[in-house]
């Protein structure tokens, strides 16, 4: 080599401008290893511990916890130094006390006495007449005239009368008789009345034996013995027979006279006030001393009235001052952490394990959950502002301003509905402990985030996101208004609670919107909206298919329609299964022409290339389409399907070729190895992925049939289906032969409604097919048919 052509390579090879790699997909140890590694995993777990117990339980003040009535305390409040108060509580009580202490004053009704008596006379009269006549009466009819006797009485006044005992009456007593024993038990039952009776069952006058009660006659107030109705029943039945009649009789007008026996015992109301306003007037306020140490609060008890009264006294007293935090069992709020998140870890292995073999997933759970509750403590710690401080029913809003759907709805929405109801029960059950062990609070906010997540199970709107929101607003709000009426809570506070709820939902569900494209690009996640983002046709390398390869375009088009069916018939992501055809063939822009269906000028570079070579460039395109997906960012399940949608499948047409051309010309020693001729894979690792391997392979097949008859397209899916599975195509993922089934099954039904063919109009003439054309025809068939198998 010449001196000078030496100096000039040497020069090009130290001063050579280096060619502009493009992207392409390698893979990173220490990526791998923070993915993989359970060192990370068990880090995670402990560092999302101790996030925990430091956000929910740690640093808290008195004057920071804020208590309402009724609620079951988690923690000690003990006084730091010594305080006193006036205690409204107490005096309410002492005042009651003494209320309680006023006799009750009762009068005497005799109303029911003078009615009965009257009615009792009335019978007396029909007993009379029923004598008169009863001589001229048959026994039949003497019988129904005492039963409407009995019935007319008995209806005055709902009275027990029964027909024997009036029959009794008749047959053993005459009329003087009679109203003897009448005027007899009216005169027993007068006194009774008289002195008052009582009803023993009624909690309102709990009398013994032979009490003495006051009664007001006129306007003095005296003592006077009174009786139960047992004791006016005995009196009855002692005055009865002392008549001297047949016990038969005697009883019979016993319970005749029973349904006069009426308590008649009434309070005066009137005197037992003037009575008690002279007791009040003597009433001085409580003062309530609490010495250094004494306990306020108990844990694990509910706070009564009087407790929160001298709570609130507590939290005034210490207003300005320097108090030690509480002591909050730090081991035992660890211990309580751990064992929630193991159970949350036992729940992940069983139904996503794919979450717990991802630290990035993992991550993005710990990050949403930690973060969330740090968002619940800030509202909690607003407590300690003046404004809430002293002012019960503005901290009464607190827990209705906390944010407890956030990271609910976002991992909903980033890892599937099962993550999302874990993360609302952790969420739940912190801010409920948080706030005082409320159970009210943790069901009620659970009940919100499942509300929203059902909302949201299949989203493809971000408005919808915050509608979810919202509605999971609105349930607390319910929930609230419902809960707290039936707790008797002043009507003022739950209005604010409710507003506040509502409120609440509704911007939680904006700023979700606002932080999931955030967490879509730190994490690789995609959501159903971020797929309907890339459907538009205005996508930069869609767009560049539309100009530069539309064959190409247009089978990925009818690939999608394809996919999209078949996905819907299995329960499938549809949206993933659609969208992720768009992109499957989008390595066919390295080379568009050596692929049949953008050769439209009858050209095939194939016919000048090698068997090998020609295989080459066609397994070429799925690394071309990987490498392209990354320059454009594509999410990482599109890429998964352009890797992975033809598998391992053989290029037969090229592999034929070969083998053909190694039987023309034996003399050559050239072995035909299959496994140049065969996709690099991997195989499909998903439901999607396999449904779009299978309706590649059809779609590309379909336009060889001569014919698209339904028998002619149910042969070719059953022999493409047939094929694959034979290949072990479909071993590596999750899908079913009862799936498989269904996919073919609308596979058929979207082909034969879309080769249909159409009747000539009137006029037309059949076009002419140069032979051009037709070689054309002939090489798309041949490639086409290579391409499905």
């Amino acid at each position: 080599m010449p001196l000078s052509e030496q100096f000039r390579a040497l020069l090009n090879r130290f001063f050579r401008k280096k060619r502009k790699k493009r992207k392409t997909e390698s893979s990173s140890s220490i990526l791998i290893f923070l993915e993989k590694s359970r060192a990370i995993s068990i880090g995670l777990f402990a560092l999302t511990v101790a996030a925990i117990v430091v956000t929910s339980f740690m640093g808290v003040k008195p004057s920071g916890y804020q208590f309402l009535p009724n609620q079951i305390a988690s923690i000690r409040i003990v006084a730091a130094e010594d305080f006193t108060y006036q205690s409204s509580i107490l005096t309410e009580q002492k005042r009651e006390q003494l209320l309680t202490e006023v006799p009750p004053v009762y009068r005497t009704d005799m109303r029911y006495f003078n009615t009965f008596s009257k009615h009792v006379n009335e019978l007396l009269a029909d007993m009379d007449m029923f004598a008169e006549v009863e001589h001229d009466l048959s026994a039949s009819a003497a019988q129904d005239y005492i039963l409407e006797i009995t019935e007319r009485f008995n209806e005055k006044n709902n009275y027990r009368l029964s027909s024997a005992d009036l029959t009794t009456i008749l047959e053993f007593s005459n009329a003087e008789t009679r109203r003897d024993l009448i005027e007899t038990g009216l005169i027993s039952l007068r006194e009774s009345y008289k002195i008052g009776i009582y009803d023993k069952e009624d909690a309102n006058f709990d009398f013994g034996q032979q009490s003495i009660a006051l009664f007001k006659s006129g306007n003095e107030v005296s003592q006077r013995r009174i009786e139960s109705t047992d004791d006016a029943l005995t009196m009855l039945r002692v005055a009865l027979n002392a008549e001297n009649v047949p016990p038969q009789v005697s009883s019979a007008f016993s319970r005749l006279f029973r349904d006069g026996v009426r308590p008649n015992f009434r309070r005066d109301e009137t005197e037992i006030q003037v009575m008690r306003q002279k007791m009040l007037e003597s009433l001085e306020p409580v003062i309530v001393k609490i010495e250094k140490g004494a306990s306020i609060i108990e844990p694990n008890t509910r706070v009564t009235p009087e407790q929160y009264e001298q709570h609130l006294a507590y939290i005034r007293h210490l207003d300005g001052k320097e108090v030690d935090t509480l002591d909050f069992q730090l081991i035992g709020r660890v211990l309580l952490v751990m064992a929630m998140l193991t159970a949350a870890t036992f729940y992940i292995r069983l139904e996503d394990r794919a979450t717990l073999q991802s630290n990035g997933r993992l991550g993005l759970l710990a990050l949403v959950v930690v973060c969330n509750l740090a968002l619940v403590r800030l509202c909690f710690e607003l407590g300690d502002l003046d404004q809430f401080l002293y002012d019960s029913s503005l901290s009464a809003i607190l827990p209705y301003i906390t944010p407890t759907t956030l990271s609910p709805l976002i991992i909903a929405i980033l890892m599937g509905s099962g993550p999302g109801l874990l993360t609302a029960l952790v969420v739940s059950l912190f801010s409920a402990v948080m706030f005082g062990n409320r159970l009210e609070l943790m069901v009620m906010t659970f009940l919100a985030s499942c509300v929203a997540i059902f909302i949201c199970r299949n989203i493809r709107k971000r408005s919808r996101v915050v509608t979810a929101g919202f509605a999971a607003g609105l349930c607390i709000a319910l929930f609230t208004l419902l809960y707290n009426l039936a707790e008797r809570i002043p009507s003022e506070i739950i209005f604010y609670q409710v507003v506040s709820a509502s409120i609440t939902g509704f911007v939680q569900g904006i700023v979700i919107v606002g932080v999931l494209p955030l967490l879509e690009t730190l994490f690789k996640r995609t959501t159903n909206i971020t797929l309907l983002e890339l459907s538009d046709y205005n996508h930069p390398i869609l767009r560049r298919m539309q100009h530069e390869a539309p064959g190409t375009w247009h089978h990925s088009l009818m690939v999608a329609n394809l996919a999209e069916n078949a996905c819907n018939a299995i329960r499938g992501n549809a949206l993933l299964a659609r969208v992720s055809c768009m992109f499957h063939d989008i390595g066919k822009l390295v080379k568009p022409e050596y692929f049949t269906e953008n050769q439209l000028d009858g050209r095939n570079p194939h016919d000048e290339k090698t068997a090998s070579f020609s295989a080459l460039v066609i397994k070429s395109h799925v690394k071309e389409g990987v490498d392209l997906g990354l320059t454009y960012k594509l999410p990482r399940p599109i890429i998964d399907v352009i890797r992975q949608h033809h598998g391992t499948n053989l290029i037969r047409y090229f592999y034929h070729k070969a083998v053909q051309q190694a039987k023309e010309n034996p003399d050559e020693d050239a072995h035909v190895l299959e496994s140049t001729y065969r996709y690099d894979g991997p195989k499909p690792q998903f439901r999607e992925s396999a449904v779009i391997l299978l309706a590649d392979s059809i779609e590309a097949a379909s336009r060889s049939l001569p014919k698209a008859t339904p028998q002619n397209i149910e042969e070719l899916v059953d022999r493409i289906f047939k094929s694959n599975i034979d290949d072990g195509q479909l071993d590596e993922c999750a899908i079913t032969m009862s799936e498989l089934a269904l996919i073919k099954e609308s596979f058929i039904f979207t082909l034969i409604n879309s080769l249909h063919s159409r009747i000539a109009y009137p006029g037309s003439k059949e076009p002419e097919h140069s032979s051009s054309k037709k070689t054309t025809n002939e090489r798309k068939t041949e490639r086409v048919e290579a391409s499905a198998n």
